[in-house]
């Protein structure tokens, strides 16, 4: 590993000289602070974050909260982790990744150690227990996610509301009066999970405006579940025709036990995802979907961390507009027998 002094050597200046251009608290000439950078170049250096927190420097760290449950799927959790963290090497910051369920611990611990300079929170509830912290302390923070009250925070969503609403007016359109939602698992509705929320009501909401009967399942997911699940909404509701999927692991037992009923899509049911496109394309029926931009949401949410970490970013939501791909999973609703 460079030290300090081999840089100071290779530039031909004091060690205080080299300690100076990297902390920035002396003024140093022009030419000496580009003779000492390019040594730095040449050489590799990299300032040790510790110390770094010690004289007050920045330690080029961003912390991402990203609890890895059993409920979520977890494929677009990391590619919104992949995409936070290229986006953040552009700007030259690391990333710092926290998978526990802590909850308030973590960001005490992130906080008070002064190892990251910035948050960015994921899977966020309507009352989130970190809110509190995140709105008592300076460290710059974004949440990928909506909280219920978004007071003094940066957010960077999907607007799921928009989502929910835009799949029950597809289904609408083409004629379906009785929709299910097959949604999460039911634990992270009891968590109050911002994303699943405020889908559901998305869905509600216009379902009431466009007269459709819309009945909501949560599914663990797999077969068994989705099996289990099904035959409750059917049984309630037989005349089901549209079907609206949050679930990726039920995307493909949904598919499987409506073939095994001889229930042909889309001329029998129609089904609608909200999943990652290639969720909806792989599917043994190719999925007429909404899109989750798991890439654009990360890429946002450091962007404007970044804008806060150098006083150019204030407090703001940022919802991103859903977008509907019609495949051949959908399509006007039987005519009554």
């Amino acid at each position: 590993m460079v030290t300090l002094a081999e840089v100071a050597r290779h530039a031909g200046v004091s060690a205080s000289t080299v300690s100076y251009v990297l902390s920035g608290k002396r003024s140093i000439s022009a030419a000496t602070r580009q003779r000492v950078e390019q040594s730095i170049r040449e050489l590799g250096y990299h300032p040790n974050a510790g110390a770094r927190a010690l004289a007050g420097k920045r330690s080029n760290i961003i912390a991402l909260m990203i609890p890895l449950r059993t409920d979520m799927y977890v494929p677009v959790m990391m590619e919104i982790a992949i995409a936070v963290a290229t986006t953040a090497r552009t700007h030259g910051y690391d990333v710092l990744l926290l998978t526990g369920e802590e909850g308030p611990d973590a960001v005490r611990r992130v906080t008070g150690s002064g190892l990251a300079d910035a948050m960015i929170l994921m899977d966020v509830e309507l009352e989130d227990e970190r809110l509190p912290l995140l709105r008592g302390t300076d460290q710059p923070c974004v949440l990928i996610g909506l909280p219920a009250d978004t007071t003094g925070l940066t957010c960077v969503d999907l607007d799921w509301n928009a989502t929910g609403a835009l799949c029950v007016e597809h289904l609408a359109r083409l004629g379906h009066r009785d929709v299910a939602v097959i949604g999460e698992a039911p634990a992270v509705y009891e968590r109050h999970t911002g994303f699943a929320e405020r889908t559901l009501d998305g869905l509600r909401t216009r379902a009431r405006e466009r007269g459709l009967r819309l009945l909501h399942r949560p599914c663990e997911g797999g077969y068994d579940a989705m099996a289990l699940t099904l035959a409750r909404i059917l049984d309630e509701r037989p005349g089901t025709t549209g079907f609206v999927v949050q679930n990726e692991s039920a995307v493909e037992p949904l598919l499987a036990l409506l073939r095994q009923q001889g229930r042909a899509v889309p001329e029998d049911v129609s089904v609608v995802a909200i999943c990652p496109d290639q969720v909806a394309v792989q599917a043994s029926v190719r999925l007429t979907s909404a899109a989750i931009p798991a890439q654009e949401m990360g890429r946002q949410a450091v962007e404007h961390l970044v804008a806060k970490l150098d006083g150019r970013g204030g407090d703001e939501v940022v919802l991103l507009a859903p977008e509907l791909t019609v495949r051949t999973s959908t399509g006007p609703a039987p005519a009554a027998s």
